[in-house]
């Protein structure tokens, strides 16, 4: 119970392993959560923590389920110590021509991108605020700003995540919460991407790639950030990125 513990819902290969290194950097605890079929998976990436010296602990759990999500805030502040930061990674990003979005499609991804940060970000605000201290960060993407064609779901998910951190920030601040929103515009150079564009590797050369490990700083800069002086939005995007 010693460390302060910073806890990462939805830690892919990309953004948020690059998070979870950064914060074991740091002297954190880490703790990762993914889907119960990723947790071989997952529990590879927090081996790499705890072979480079760190404490990482690996949670097959699924964010949509309230149970779950009360569970798990319960047993890491009883078991392995106080979370300090939370950071909700869940991406669902889908495409699909509005005719063809299932209700199903939409409800899906709602529930993982929207209502899984609501129950995060909830428990989390439970366990910081009698502590009057703790950091909430809730992943964006350009689609919580403007919608494109066919990703009605996806942007209408992120739309209401920008929504609920910003209630968050307002209510919580002046207990001491720092809550922020980031916006990540653009493709993350990630075993994903890499599987999408055969041309990633010049994509990455010629800088429009945004790199895990660069916006994982951005990360931990916001939890350490002065109150008098708190960022609430912070976008990321590629230099050669067109905005």
């Amino acid at each position: 119970m010693a460390k302060d513990v910073c806890l990462v819902v939805g830690a892919g290969d990309g953004l948020g392993m690059a998070v979870a290194r950064a914060f074991s950097a740091e002297g954190m605890a880490l703790c990762l959560t993914r889907r119960a079929r990723n947790l071989a998976q997952l529990e590879a990436s927090a081996q790499t923590i705890r072979d480079a010296g760190g404490a990482a602990y690996a949670f097959g759990m699924d964010a949509r389920v309230e149970a779950e999500i009360v569970d798990l805030f319960a047993r890491i502040e009883r078991d392995i110590g106080p979370i300090a930061v939370c950071v909700f990674n869940i991406g669902a990003n889908v495409r699909h021509p509005i005719t063809e979005t299932t209700a199903q499609v939409y409800s899906k991804v709602w529930e993982m991108a929207a209502f899984a940060g609501f129950l995060s970000g909830r428990e989390a605000a439970r366990v910081m605020t009698p502590r009057g201290r703790g950091t909430i960060i809730f992943t964006g993407a350009t689609a919580s700003l403007r919608g494109r064609d066919g990703f009605a779901a996806f942007a209408g998910a992120k739309h209401a995540l920008r929504a609920l951190a910003q209630s968050m920030a307002r209510e919580l601040g002046p207990k001491g919460i720092h809550v922020a929103h980031t916006v990540i515009d653009g493709p993350i150079d990630s075993a994903f991407i890499r599987a999408m564009f055969p041309d990633w590797q010049l994509r990455l050369a010629e800088g429009r790639l945004l790199i895990p490990d660069e916006i994982a700083k951005g990360y931990v800069w916001l939890h350490k950030q002065h109150r008098s002086a708190w960022t609430h939005e912070l976008d990321f995007r590629p230099w050669a990125e067109s905005w």
